[in-house]
């Protein structure tokens, strides 16, 4: 205890005396008057290195036996003083009772002051994370409630107590799901009248979509917020380029901030993160960091908008926390070097840190790569928080657009956002509360579409425009024959067979193997297709059996509202079902028993998708 004290008496006297204190801490220790002693003779400059001076005297022949009557010595087994440099594989995280302490494992000692500089900071900041009791396994992250900034006081009303946000919103490649990205923008919780957008669109193909939004919910380059505005956005600008390297406008994206004195905030949002919390701004400015991410993965997979750690060369390497942190096991506030994707900077740090920074240019780094880089050269720390689940992020890599509602074929890729687009909010409740009806026998009505699947599988369909006409020979089947011809386009035509399968695979076969126990389907089938039937072109279908072991028949269209009439009967049982229900599935066996007709359209048009499983 002794010997402790006087050293943080060597701590501030080398202070006082204008030398190093991370220098004396690093190489020494011992007793006060001794140490002072020691260093009596610098005459150097504070740009002269202090290791080199401190190193001579030690190894001085002639202070020799002076130093060995101070019982002056070195902390060769670290178990003082740790320093990082040159010793990174030697210090490990020690958990144990509650508490967190760094190991040295070479001389198996517990070190208990720590010192990194040059290469070894980034090492530093991963120990913060933990010591001293920082995070723990009994208490979890306790520096997560500190310096935190409350808005529970606020009122939602007033346009001048909530934190002014600017919101830049990036697209730079091809990206499914931007109108629902849009539609969860709205949701936000946060008074959209201190909300401000900038958007940077740099892909022609999303053009309309941004436009759409802009049209509906802001008013381009206004600065005022509207009476009226309750669900808008005030747009202060819209950019063709920003955040690329070639783009000569690259500084607006956080000049935004920079120049507009009411900003507190600069939220960067890049168009392929899901953002499922409605609360994420809120959370995030209640941390009080200089720079905070929302920790979001991607579906399934170890990829995030954090790295752990860097590599030699600053590119990516895996902390050993890495995996704990995505997977949830470790949850609290991560001092990281490097975010992407989504996240908070204050305004005060873009407008005195990083005043002088192009943050996302660099010669040989991308935007996000060179906007941590230069975060870090000022010694700035980022954060990111899996406190709470945020959302995930898209994968893009896949993305086509040869289609008109290309969202539709992103079910293998992102299967999760295809689910919530495309899937009925009901699919996944219909057992448990008993949503299957059974309106004949063996005939099983249950929802699966949403509305937005079936206007998007109907529009695709007449984008694509080459309907059959309806004739006995048929080409696009095997034997070139078709019994009872249908106007149809089939799923193989548009390239959504594969799609199309999956999706009977993964939502009908589960439904199947209910009603029809004993039965297991790999929902294989020769014929998918979508039928239009109209009064002055094909209103209705005679009677038939279907070339399946069951034939799924889903409405795609509104009866009373997009035509009239319409329906199937079932001839056995004189059983018909002549109201479909928009996104409803009608499942029924195909061969043998269910002899069947399409009742006659008499008004309007009549789309519907069907399925003949297992042929």
């Amino acid at each position: 205890t002794r010997k402790l004290k006087n050293v943080q008496l060597l701590l501030l006297s080398a202070a006082v005396e204008n030398l190093s204190p991370v220098a004396v801490v690093r190489r020494f220790m011992g007793y006060l008057p001794n140490i002072r002693e020691m260093v009596a003779n610098w005459t150097g400059a504070d740009s002269d290195s202090d290791q080199l001076f401190f190193t001579k005297v030690y190894v001085d022949p002639a202070r020799r036996v002076r130093r060995k009557a101070l019982n002056i010595t070195l902390d060769t087994k670290c178990r003082l003083f740790q320093n990082l440099h040159g010793a990174l594989d030697e210090v490990v995280l020690k958990f144990e009772d509650g508490q967190v302490r760094a190991r040295n494992v070479q001389y198996d000692t517990l070190p208990v002051i720590l010192h990194g500089n040059g290469p070894t900071k980034l090492q530093m900041n991963y120990l913060g994370n933990y010591v001293p009791n920082s995070w723990t396994f009994e208490s979890g992250c306790t520096a997560c409630l500190e310096n935190l900034r409350s808005l529970s006081s606020l009122k939602v009303s007033s346009e001048s107590e909530y934190p002014l946000v600017v919101i830049g919103i990036f697209i730079q490649q091809p990206t499914p799901f931007v109108s629902v990205f849009f539609e969860r923008l709205l949701k936000l919780q946060y008074p959209k009248n201190r909300l401000k957008l900038f958007i940077s669109n740099q892909e022609p193909h999303h053009e309309q979509q941004v436009s759409s939004f802009l049209q509906n919910h802001g008013s381009l380059r206004l600065l005022h917020f509207t009476d009226d505005g309750a669900e808008n956005f005030v747009v202060v600008e819209m950019l063709k380029t920003c955040k690329g390297l070639t783009s000569t406008s690259a500084l607006s994206c956080s000049d935004m901030c920079r120049k507009d004195k009411e900003c507190d905030y600069f939220f960067n949002l890049d168009i392929e993160v899901v953002l499922k919390n409605e609360n994420t701004l809120k959370i995030l400015i209640k941390q009080n960091l200089p720079i905070v991410a929302p920790m979001i993965t991607r579906a399934g997979r170890l990829w995030s908008n954090f790295w752990g750690a860097l590599s030699e060369d600053g590119y990516y390497a895996r902390s050993e926390d890495y995996v704990d942190i995505v997977q949830g096991r470790r949850v609290g506030l991560w001092n990281v070097p490097y975010v992407s994707s989504v996240y908070l900077v204050k305004a005060s740090l873009l407008q005195a840190e990083l005043k002088d920074y192009q943050l996302f240019t660099s010669e040989s780094l991308d935007p996000d790569m060179a906007f941590c880089h230069n975060v870090r050269s000022k010694g700035v720390f980022m954060y990111v928080n899996n406190l709470h689940t945020f959302g995930r992020i898209l994968s893009t890599e896949k993305y086509k657009t040869e289609h008109l509602h290309n969202d539709l074929w992103q079910i293998f890729e992102n299967p999760l956002d295809w689910q919530e687009r495309y899937i009925h909010e009901n699919y996944t409740r219909m057992i448990k509360d008993k949503l299957i009806e059974n309106p004949c026998p063996d005939v099983y009505w249950f929802p699966v579409f949403t509305d937005v699947a079936c206007n998007h599988l109907v529009e695709e369909m007449e984008h694509f425009g080459k309907w059959s006409g309806g004739g006995n020979m048929d080409t696009r089947i095997q034997g070139g024959y078709e019994n009872v011809p249908t106007i149809d386009i089939h799923m193989n035509q548009v390239n959504f067979d594969k799609e199309w399968q999956k999706f009977l695979l993964e939502f009908v076969a589960p439904i199947t193997e209910k009603m029809f126990p004993g039965y297991y389907t790999k929902a294989q089938f020769d014929l998918a297709f979508v039928v239009r039937y109209k009064p002055d072109e094909q209103p209705f279908l005679r009677p038939h059996h279907d070339a399946s072991t069951f034939t799924i028949n889903i409405a795609l269209n509104q009866v009373g509202t997009d035509y009239q009439g319409g329906g199937c009967r079932f001839l056995r049982y004189d059983c018909s079902v002549q109201a479909p229900r928009k996104g409803w599935a009608l499942m029924h066996p195909g061969r043998l028993t269910h002899y069947h007709e399409g009742l006659p359209t008499t008004a309007g048009v009549r789309y519907i998708a069907v399925s003949f499983v297992d042929p």
